[in-house]
């Protein structure tokens, strides 16, 4: 990831905000300085979203929106929403979107995931609406771990509400035969798979190893609303080589010149 040096006004709640450039330079992101940054959960779940033509997203969490907006560059007729519960990163969102040239079809809701009361149906996510959602949800329920001090790293670690809630919303806003794609920790896959069994089938599981021979540290999960096709279990993913580099394809990933879809 390549950062400019250059930096722009603090922001009250998340310190020093920085420019840094993904994919190959192609994607520019203002984002905290300090605290949780976008990295390669962010560009390998963007590339593992399929091709969605004229359709719609939503990115779940979205942060200072690395995924929908990683994945509105390189689908120019999609339409995405990044939804976040934090207002200064949703602010951030959408000057990355204006950044970016995609204002025009990229637009930022301030909600949490699973918000009672309906917040995201009031932010015009209605019933059936959405063709495909990424999400990339807080590894951590609270009380798992010692949360971080950092504010942004610690609502972007440590759920405020379940994955379940997630999943629950994620049901409610697709279309019929939408999708998700969710990336977790390699050892919450029994919490993930266990949640997409109400109302999701044909779940696409790719494990992702940090190298060949050490367990997987990531998973990278797909599903389809409604669909009847069984599981499958793909070709892990392993990121670097015996020298601790980015392997060939890995590389290609990162500079968005390969996809997972």
């Amino acid at each position: 990831m390549a950062t400019n040096s250059a930096m722009s006004a603090e922001a009250p709640g998340l310190g020093e905000i920085g420019e840094d450039r993904l994919l190959g330079g192609r994607l520019r992101l203002l984002q905290p300085v300090k605290g949780h940054r976008a990295g390669s959960d962010a560009v390998l779940l963007a590339a593992a979203v399929p091709e969605l033509g004229e359709g719609s997203l939503a990115d779940f969490g979205a942060g200072v929106g690395t995924i929908g907006l990683a994945v509105a560059l390189r689908q120019p007729a999609l339409d995405v929403v990044l939804v976040e519960c934090d207002p200064e990163l949703a602010a951030l969102a959408a000057r990355n979107a204006g950044l970016n040239g995609l204002e025009e079809r990229v637009r930022t809701v301030v909600c949490a995931i699973g918000e009672r009361g309906g917040g995201l149906a009031h932010q015009g996510l209605t019933t059936a609406s959405m063709a495909w959602i990424a999400m990339n949800p807080p590894f951590f329920e609270a009380g798992e771990v010692r949360a971080s001090p950092v504010a942004n790293r610690r609502v972007a670690h440590v759920a405020g509400q379940s994955l379940g809630d997630w999943l629950k919303e994620a049901r409610r806003v697709l279309k019929p035969g939408g999708g998700v794609s969710i990336i977790h920790r390699a050892e919450a896959l029994g919490a993930v798979l266990a949640g997409l069994e109400t109302g999701f089938g044909g779940v696409e599981i790719r494990p992702v190893h940090g190298q060949a021979e050490r367990p997987a540290i990531r998973v990278i999960v797909s599903a389809r609303l409604g669909s009847k096709k069984p599981a499958a279990l793909l070709p892990a993913l392993v990121l670097n080589g015996g020298d601790g580099r980015f392997t060939a394809f890995s590389e290609a990933l990162h500079r968005g010149e390969a996809l997972l879809a």
